[in-house]
């Protein structure tokens, strides 16, 4: 196990920054007609699920803090699956993308569940506290 000292170290921040990533080039083929609706909300929510993980990394300090972000980033990833599920049904990607998103998503949705289960020992410091579960 490695110590995390930064956001980014966070394997649910990778995870989600890399999903997030995969959405915006499937979403550069969507029609112009979603560019105001579709293409923006779905790029929008998977991108906010890495930024509020990074928000509670910040606010570690305050266990409430961590957790609300934390809330946070979980309800934008499944937004995120929400926005992928009508992506679907427009035909705008395909059954194995569609699948493949859904399970990471709920990878991520998991991981920060268990961060905030276990969030006492996110947001005890100490010099060798911070080791990813």
């Amino acid at each position: 196990m490695s110590t995390i000292k930064f956001h980014q170290d966070l394997k649910v921040y990778q995870k989600s920054f890399e999903t997030a990533m995969m959405i915006f080039e499937l979403s550069k083929s969507f029609p112009k007609e979603e560019l105001y609706s579709l293409t923006d909300q779905i790029r929008r929510s998977s991108r906010s699920t890495s930024a509020n993980i990074s928000e509670a990394w910040g606010k570690r300090k305050y266990e409430k803090s961590f957790i609300a972000k934390l809330t946070d980033s979980e309800g934008e990833a499944r937004e995120t699956q929400t926005w992928v599920q009508f992506a679907f049904a427009c035909k705008y990607i395909s059954e194995e993308q569609f699948i493949s998103l859904n399970n990471q998503y709920n990878q991520i949705i998991g991981m920060l569940v268990n961060m905030m289960s276990q969030s006492q020992s996110w947001c005890t410091f100490s010099p060798n506290n911070k080791e990813e579960k």
